[in-house]
């Protein structure tokens, strides 16, 4: 039996077993490991079984494992624990306490006891090995080794034929052409019912002795385990020894048992790493068809965008890029701006969000000497640092008013003077403006020059969020995972289903710059090779709630009466006979929203 030994620092150790799934360690006379030491927290820690591991947790006090603090760690034998900063206790697979027993009982736990230590071993080597073929080789090996079998085998079933992942004599070499040296009945038997089994006497046994290809290898001692993973048989862990009859016992099985569910995850994720594998290189095929230069996308309302950005890109005139913040609109701009006629010319970036109100005259159009406090040279500005490519004004909706007048001018006639001068300079560029505020909205709060709007506004490519782009915040997820892992060196290869499915029931108010931050976080802090949803902070509570039928129909209906309402300037009557609905009906639409439009001149007239 497992067991903790106290290192005090005077009179001989104590030895306390670990008896249950759950030990509890603590000050506390309700804990299993009663450790009375006053520096100790009630319940301080604790030691988990899951049937194949050990692990130790903090509780409510400090832990460190082998000197390392550790709020969880898998233990192995002779690992030493160390409670608070005082107590250490030093962890075994066996009971030091155990001296005496009768020779057969003393016979089973020993070989019982050996195979767990070897467990815990092989666990601990198992850490070490990277390779997916060089583990289960290493598995198999502990196994034969453990089992005292002969030789042993690792198959999995492919469309329900064996095919050998492994086979192994003693020694530790490889047998070829393993399959010939397989049991048909044993497998099919194993298969068929998923359970462990174990063949003393193959020859002799009432069930197999007439199957012929038990009489062909002239078996002795089988045993077969299924390895099972989320219900599925994967393939099946087989150990003989044709020499040795009733080799193999109960305990035996029992052994086996608890390596196959090693065995089962090592498969698991082999299986997985190839998914992934396929899943790689399926993006990557998928992206040639769903990538526009840097922007990825395969919705409908992102195609529209790119076939409005292929036909302006040709023509020199001013474009407005709309969307909610981290939609991409940059990305559009320098698309726009890389299939234009002035790709070989500079693409110039001015935030409008970022520049001081009494610094912005001067970024965008330059100052001489002198001209103002800390002007110790003369320097020019954005619109003529893009001379002869494209200017792209981002958060345009951000300007002060004032020099919404010079923009104005500087667009029209495409001249620029300088802070402190008065030498007009010609500039040759295009712009290219971007903004996440409704800017018909800020002219009629007089925040925006409604001239101003019309000249930014020739052509207007509006970005749709990222809730409304269905499946590809998959492929944007893959595809930003993919970039990243390379860039940070990281073991991540992918998201496991349930992280795929949050993504996309998830709002992302902050969009693609919100995925990709999220990303970016979990491969940094991520510890295993797929991130789940609480690696992107995706809980529960954080998704959207499902709403009911009745509330969503109510709710595009309004949001539909209202955008028809604002097309028709408010005119209610034309909005009712243009959807065939009663007058009455945009009314008790109206009363439920306080910000519709307002009516126009002719509101209630046909």
């Amino acid at each position: 039996m497992p067991s903790v030994k106290w290192v005090v620092p005077q009179g001989r150790p104590r030895v306390f077993a670990v008896f249950k799934k759950i030990t509890s360690l603590g000050r506390g006379a309700a804990n299993d490991v009663v450790l009375d030491e006053r520096t100790l927290a009630e319940h301080h820690a604790q030691i988990v079984f899951d049937g194949r591991d050990f692990t130790v947790q903090e509780v409510d006090g400090a832990l460190s494992v082998n000197g390392k603090r550790k709020r969880k760690a898998k233990i192995f034998h002779n690992d030493r624990l160390t409670l608070g900063d005082h107590v250490d206790l030093v962890f075994s697979v066996y009971d030091e306490t155990v001296e005496t027993q009768n020779d057969d009982e003393e016979v089973a736990r020993s070989a019982e006891l050996a195979g767990m230590l070897r467990l815990s071993e092989f666990n601990r080597r198992l850490l070490e090995i990277r390779s997916v073929p060089e583990q289960i080789d290493a598995l198999l090996d502990a196994v034969i080794e453990a089992t005292h079998a002969a030789k042993g085998f690792i198959i999995l079933l492919q469309d329900g034929e064996p095919r050998i992942a492994s086979a192994r004599n003693l020694d530790g070499t490889d047998i070829p052409d393993g399959v010939r040296h397989l049991s048909d009945s044993i497998l099919h038997q194993v298969v068929s019912t998923k359970k462990p089994l174990i063949v003393s006497d193959a020859l002799n046994d009432t069930l197999f002795r007439g199957s012929e290809s038990v009489m062909n290898l002239k078996l002795c001692s089988v045993m077969c385990a299924p390895l099972m993973a989320q219900g599925q048989l994967l393939g099946l862990i087989y150990v003989g020894n044709d020499n040795v009859v009733s080799l193999f016992e109960q305990s035996s099985l029992d052994l086996l048992t608890i390596f196959a569910g090693q065995a089962s995850l090592i498969l698991q994720n082999a299986l997985l790493l190839d998914q992934l594998s396929l899943d790689k290189k399926r993006v990557e095929e998928a992206l040639d068809d769903k990538r526009f230069g840097d922007i990825i996308g395969s919705c409908g309302s992102i195609r529209d965008v790119m076939d409005k950005v292929d036909k302006v890109a040709g023509a020199d005139v001013s474009v407005l890029i709309t969307g909610e913040t981290g939609t991409g609109k940059e990305l559009i701009a320098r698309e726009v701006h890389r299939r234009s006629r002035r790709a070989n010319g500079p693409f110039v970036v001015v935030n409008c969000g970022a520049i001081p109100e009494n610094l912005m005259e001067s970024e965008l159009f330059g100052h001489v000497r002198g001209s103002f406090t800390g002007a110790v040279a003369t320097r020019s500005g954005k619109f003529q640092q893009a001379s002869g490519g494209t200017l792209f004004l981002d958060e345009i909706g951000e300007m002060p008013m004032n020099l919404q007048v010079k923009l104005l001018r500087a667009l029209q006639e495409k001249v620029v003077t300088k802070v402190g001068s008065g030498d007009p300079e010609r500039v040759d560029i295009r712009v290219l403006a971007a903004t996440n505020r409704d800017l018909e909205v800020e002219i009629q709060k007089q925040g925006f020059r409604e001239d101003l709007y019309y000249r930014l506004n020739v052509v207007n490519l509006h970005l749709p969020p990222l809730r409304e782009r269905g499946d590809d915040v998959v492929v944007i997820a893959k595809f930003l995972l993919g970039k990243y892992t390379k860039e940070y060196d990281s073991k991540v290869k992918g998201f496991t289903p349930g992280a795929l499915a949050a993504m996309k029931k998830y709002d992302w108010p902050g969009n693609i710059r919100q995925l990709e931050n999220r990303i970016k976080k979990a491969l940094v802090l991520a510890d295993k090779t797929l991130i789940g949803p609480e690696d992107l902070d995706l809980f529960p509570e954080a998704l959207h709630p499902v709403q009911a039928l009745n509330e969503a129909r109510e709710e595009f209906t309004r949001r539909y009466i209202l955008e028809v309402l604002e097309r028709n300037n408010g005119n209610r009557t034309k909005t009712a006979r243009d959807l065939g609905v009663d007058p009455r009906t945009i009314f008790r639409y109206l009363e439920r929203e306080p910000d519709a439009p307002s009516p126009g001149s002719g509101g209630n007239t046909p």
